[in-house]
């Protein structure tokens, strides 16, 4: 009996041996399988590009669009300040392309001595101030280059300006050349209802060649 007991005990531990060893080998291989598992997934997760990649590959096929043509308007309704813009700038085309500088036109001005005049109803004394250099320009137009159009269509720009800018006096720069704009410019000025007074300017401002012209500010700005 205690032969055979003996004998079924050995048999018993070499089949738990057997158990044992197979269940070992499983898990190895298990362990294997779940290895190269893990192996596969993290070279796929290689394989997928990231969100910054994507991205840096979608944006380097991108050209940068040259816009030298069009102008782009932003749609919506306009801020207040961009309103008050426009309507300025229209009325500053409005009043130059209605008042008119007529050529024909011919002023009873001074032919005797440096060009001045002065308009009814304004001080006298204001023509010498322009000559001793009392008022120094706020706003200086230079006409070179100009012809009798274009010359005009800037003078009546000055003009409208001065009201703006607050400009209280100005000086023209007509040069001398061929005594056109010399000649036109004087008649010119006697013909706009906010020119007070003008006289040829100090040698400082062109001389001969130049007129500091006084102007009738109309607002609570007016710098008397």
């Amino acid at each position: 009996m205690f032969y055979t007991a003996r004998m079924n005990n050995k048999a018993l531990k070499t089949k738990l041996s057997t158990i044992k060893a197979k269940l070992r080998a499983q898990s190895i291989k298990q362990q294997k399988k779940t290895a190269e598992s893990l192996n596969k997934v993290a070279e796929s997760a290689k394989e997928v590009p990231s969100d910054q990649q994507i991205f840096a590959d979608v944006v380097s096929q991108v050209k940068p669009l040259i816009n030298d043509k069009v102008r782009l308007v932003k749609s919506g309704h306009k801020s207040n300040t961009s309103l008050k813009n426009d309507q300025g700038h229209n009325k500053a085309n409005q009043a130059i392309a209605q008042f008119h500088f007529s050529d024909e036109f011919e002023p009873n001005l001074n032919k005797q001595g440096p060009m001045k005049y002065v308009r009814e109803g304004v001080d006298s004394f204001e023509v010498k101030n322009l000559r001793r250099g009392h008022y120094q320009p706020d706003l200086i137009l230079d006409l070179h280059g100009l012809d009798q159009h274009q010359a005009k269509k800037e003078l009546a720009a000055l003009l409208f300006a001065c009201q703006k800018e607050h400009a209280q006096c100005v000086c023209i720069v007509h040069g001398i050349g061929s005594h056109i704009l010399k000649n036109k410019v004087p008649h010119w000025l006697v013909q706009h209802p906010d020119v007070m007074a003008f006289h040829q300017a100090p040698l400082e401002w062109g001389g001969n060649g130049a007129l500091l012209a006084l102007i009738e500010l109309k607002d609570k700005f007016n710098r008397d």
